[in-house]
């Protein structure tokens, strides 16, 4: 599990490589701005190879962020992750790493008849419960969340993972109302409490794709107020101040060409009601965001508009892209697909500019 010492020591190590404002607070202690995700890339050995190169090669050289999931590439990203913990010349608790739980996960590569191995792998053993299936393939039950944490961490080859987040979540709203994907939130977060309390995880969280940027009115929306509110009932639920809850990250895209995270006043202010956005509402709550697709899963290789990129600091498109993302409020981690070493070399250049100051990000968007 990452503590304050080790990652204090690890941001000493590597941090005058970087801007000031590289490493930032999460947890017990720091990460960098710029996290390795694993996402992209086909199912196969050679790719497999390629991220464990790449992790070891970001580890080594200042980016102590790893964010996964159990269903990427078929598992193997996990897999992949936990090899290159291994073999990396750093101390395990000097990195954070995030991992997913929602989707059912295949193993080493998609099965001829997905709905077949879900069956069989699933629901015939009483894993999943077929009326908590949306979309046939997504499951919050704390049951199944509990047997995916399990099966996650025994991948990682780690005791405990320092962040877990609820999958997408608005996938269930394809099978139910708001209020009910609310109780389910709830008791998905009851169990991670508990996993809180056992050392299972760190903290926990909800990684989205269109919930939290969406409005009201949309059929994928979830309101960051209740899903908090939920937080808090849960924390009561296992005997703890309903501020003491271990919900602490958001997951969300977030890029020049998805910034309505930033954008879009879709949630009310925890301090006075008022419609705010969703990095808004995190800055208040006190959440860290970690962006995904912030350089828009390598669409913004080929540039940024140029009034953006004119104000942005940065070698290289995919750099000021990073930078763009970095300077957002609430943004702690800025998410890139790092498949090769060279990627990882171009993506954490990033972070030896500083992004932009509030004001001149603020400016961007007027």
């Amino acid at each position: 599990m990452a503590t304050h010492e080790a990652t204090w020591r690890y941001r000493d190590r590597f941090g005058d490589r970087y801007g000031r404002t590289y490493f930032r607070r999460f947890g017990p202690g720091v990460v960098s701005s710029i996290g390795v995700g694993t996402y992209l890339g086909a199912p196969t050995d050679a790719v497999d190879n390629r991220y464990r190169e790449a992790i070891v090669t970001a580890l080594e050289h200042g980016c102590n962020v790893i964010d996964t999931a159990i269903n990427y590439r078929c598992g193997r990203s996990e897999r992949v992750v936990g090899e290159a913990l291994a073999d990396a010349a750093v101390d395990r608790e000097s990195v954070v790493v995030a991992t997913k739980g929602g989707f059912i996960p295949f193993v080493g590569t998609r099965p001829d008849d997905p709905g077949a191995y879900i069956r069989r792998e699933f629901l015939e053993p009483g894993l999943v419960d077929p009326e908590d299936l949306a979309k046939g393939s997504h499951c919050i039950a704390p049951e199944f969340l509990s047997t995916m944490l399990d099966r996650s961490r025994a991948a990682l080859s780690v005791e405990t993972i320092d962040c877990y987040y609820v999958h997408n979540p608005e996938t269930q709203l394809t099978a139910r109302s708001p209020e009910e994907v609310y109780d389910q939130l709830q008791a998905a977060f009851e169990l991670l409490e508990q996993a809180i309390e056992n050392g299972r995880i760190g903290r926990y969280g909800v990684a989205s794709w269109e919930a939290f940027r969406v409005p009201p009115d949309h059929e994928k929306h979830l309101a960051l107020s209740e899903v908090v509110a939920r937080a808090e009932a849960a924390a009561e639920a296992v005997g703890k101040p309903p501020d003491a809850h271990g919900f602490e990250a958001l997951q969300l895209p977030f890029n020049v060409h998805m910034a309505d995270g930033f954008t879009a006043t879709h949630h009310n202010s925890p301090a006075n009601g008022e419609p705010i956005s969703a990095l808004s509402f995190a800055e208040q709550e006190g959440l860290s965001v970690f962006a995904s697709a912030s350089v828009l899963q390598g669409e913004l290789v080929e540039g940024l508009p140029p009034e953006v990129a004119a104000e942005l600091a940065g070698d290289t498109p995919v750099q000021r892209a990073i930078n763009f993302t970095r300077s957002a409020p609430a943004v702690t981690c800025a998410l890139v697909g790092m498949g090769r070493p060279t990627h990882v070399r171009e993506n954490l250049a990033a972070g030896t500019f500083d992004p932009l100051g509030a004001a001149a990000f603020d400016a961007v968007f007027e």
